[in-house]
């Protein structure tokens, strides 16, 4: 069974991989390059994290709607916070998704640029071409770092949102507000600090798509 697992897992990963390679020579064919591809992911990458900082925002003032619960209908606040988990973890899961589609066509332009180096008969303009590569490779670096970096800050607010959904789905009473508000603090300061680091990244992103055009 294991090695059926391990069999079906190398050939989904290849089927992936040939997807993208296809994918890339496709679009090579008609002008558009993997310099344009990588250009327009990160710009994508940066709109999911720019959208998750609103959801994330969204989801805090809901939270602390709820802690503020002072009678009326304790089920409906529920709702509205399971609500804007659930979009919290889809939010979570477009950045995730976003930045993996900029390491894949980052690391083939990298290799490409690599490779080319070697068509070169003209030693100046090889080295030159070689010095960009690495120059682009470095702002890469801090950028993808940075984007990691951000999507870290995402796993804990996420784990406590949850804890709290799931504490009040099962405890639907006023008396379950009292163990809320003491979480309130830190829910607080994990989406501030979020919400931070994604700042970070998005100037990165700015920086990087700038210096590519």
């Amino acid at each position: 069974m294991r090695v059926l697992m391990l069999l079906l897992t190398i050939t989904a990963m290849i089927s992936v991989s040939g997807c993208e390679s296809t994918y890339y020579n496709a679009m090579e064919k008609v002008g558009v390059h993997k310099r344009d591809i990588l250009v327009n992911r990160v710009g994508e990458a940066k709109e999911a994290q720019e959208e998750a900082q609103e959801q994330f925002k969204d989801a805090l003032t809901e939270f602390r709607s709820v802690v503020s619960f002072d009678g009326g209908n304790l089920e409906n606040h529920y709702n509205r916070l399971n609500s804007e988990f659930e979009d919290s973890e889809a939010a979570a899961e477009e950045v995730t998704e976003r930045i993996n589609k900029v390491e894949s066509v980052a690391e083939a332009l990298f290799d490409e640029w690599q490779d080319e180096l070697q068509l070169y008969s003209n030693a100046r303009l090889r080295a030159d071409s070689a010095n960009k590569l690495q120059a682009t490779k470095r702002q890469y670096t801090a950028l993808i770092k940075s984007m990691r970096g951000a999507e870290k800050t995402i796993a804990p607010v996420l784990n406590a949102l949850r804890d709290n959904v799931l504490y009040l789905k099962h405890n639907l009473n006023a008396s379950a507000i009292g163990a809320l508000k003491g979480e309130l603090a830190g829910i607080d300061r994990d989406v501030q600090q979020l919400i931070g680091a994604m700042e970070k990244a998005i100037k990165e992103s700015d920086a990087f798509i700038k210096q590519l055009k």
